[in-house]
């Protein structure tokens, strides 16, 4: 990434370019991606292709002003973070089912991230609803966070923790007491997620093909979503506010307003043959 396109990024994000990557900046940024960029499906349902490389992923979300899901959000944050001096390793993750087992290899993709002032992170900013800034990566205690209360433990650890896990071990992060995702230690490429980014786009069994999904954190700390033509904006507090969009003008205009993406016309599930 090139320093006009890393202004660009930091632009889109609303933020100054950092002197240092230290923690606080880390935590700004995300926070701020979060806040400004959009996790959505809409590429799958519009017949856009989705392309894991650096250049096609800022064409996306900074030329384009788009979102994306977490191969592509996460993958471009990962690159950002590196042009800004960040150490930051690629990592796969199996996201746990309502059946309580873990997905796909290569189901999501999360960062690691170690800052000049010592500490090694948990950055992902491709979930959805998640934790609002970077979890402490060798923390195996609680993490309270304003998205909930979060946990990094060795796989299979029982709720005391395991005092001494093996380095190589898979790690649960877990949220208010249920596990999010198994993730994996060992540094990955990012052409290494292709072919889950594949199997989430074209697979019948894929949630991102049966459904459509726009969401983004809001500076209150709530949340907007648009679930094809449902409305849910969610407040800090819980509360919730949802409605059925009735025209296509209201959804567009949600889509601008909300979330910052100009489309010509209304997505709308194209399920796969």
């Amino acid at each position: 990434m090139n320093p006009a396109q890393v202004d660009a990024y930091l632009r889109r994000l609303g933020v100054q370019h950092p002197v240092s990557p230290t923690v606080d900046v880390l935590r700004e940024l995300h926070l701020r991606h979060l806040r400004t960029v959009p996790f959505e499906n809409l590429s799958i349902h519009l017949g856009e292709e989705i392309v894991l490389e650096e250049d096609r992923l800022l064409d996306k979300v900074v030329g384009a002003g788009r979102g994306g899901f977490c191969y592509e959000l996460n993958g471009l944050f990962g690159a950002l973070l590196t042009a800004l001096g960040f150490d930051v390793a690629l990592l796969a993750a199996r996201v746990y089912g309502d059946e309580g087992r873990p997905g796909i290899p290569y189901d999501h993709l999360a960062l690691k991230v170690r800052t000049v002032d010592g500490g090694v992170w948990l950055a992902d900013v491709g979930f959805g609803t998640h934790s609002h800034y970077p979890l402490a990566f060798e923390e195996r205690g609680e993490q309270k966070d304003p998205g909930g209360t979060f946990r990094v433990v060795a796989s299979g650890a029982d709720a005391a923790g395991d005092p001494d896990p093996d380095p190589d071990r898979d790690l649960d992060v877990v949220r208010n007491g249920r596990p999010e995702y198994r993730l994996e230690t060992r540094p990955r490429l990012l052409g290494d997620f292709v072919a889950g980014a594949w199997w989430h786009s074209t697979s019948p069994a894929s949630h991102f093909t049966r459904s459509l999904v726009c969401s983004r954190l809001m500076d209150d700390g709530g949340r907007v979503t648009l679930s094809g033509r449902g409305l849910t904006v969610t407040g800090a507090d819980g509360t919730r506010d949802a409605r059925e969009l009735t025209t296509d003008e209201e959804v567009l205009t949600v889509y601008r307003e909300r979330f910052g993406i100009e489309l010509r016309v209304v997505p709308e599930v194209c399920e796969p043959a």
